[in-house]
């Protein structure tokens, strides 16, 4: 299913799209989805769905997020920071690896 991400301009508006996609999609309450939400445990979504969630954010933004990604994220916040951090929206999200770094910048050239 295709989503329109013509709204999302920077990455307060990616944050938005990404938790409406979850509430939407997933079902998942919209007062947990906050920015301090752990995706398994608060949000109690799947390994199978968070992976599921991230293919769809890589496909719709024209991200490709590398293996290992879920090493990274654990909780909301830290999904959308690095999203917008790729696309290009936000800063380098402090609490990633050098390495995990590394294999973002060569899979986008936009980080």
């Amino acid at each position: 299913m295709s989503r329109s991400i013509d709204d999302v301009k920077n990455w307060m508006n990616m944050f938005r799209w990404i938790v409406k996609f979850i509430r939407d999609d997933y079902g998942v309450d919209e007062t947990i989805l906050v920015r301090t939400a752990v995706l398994e445990t608060d949000c109690r979504l799947t390994i199978e769905q968070i992976e599921e969630i991230v293919g769809i954010i890589a496909e719709s933004f024209s991200l490709r997020f590398p293996d290992g990604m879920l090493d990274e994220v654990v909780k909301l916040e830290e999904l959308c920071m690095i999203a917008s951090w790729i696309k290009g929206f936000y800063k380098r999200p402090p609490f990633i690896s050098e390495e995990f770094e590394s294999r973002c910048r060569a899979l986008n050239q936009i980080a």
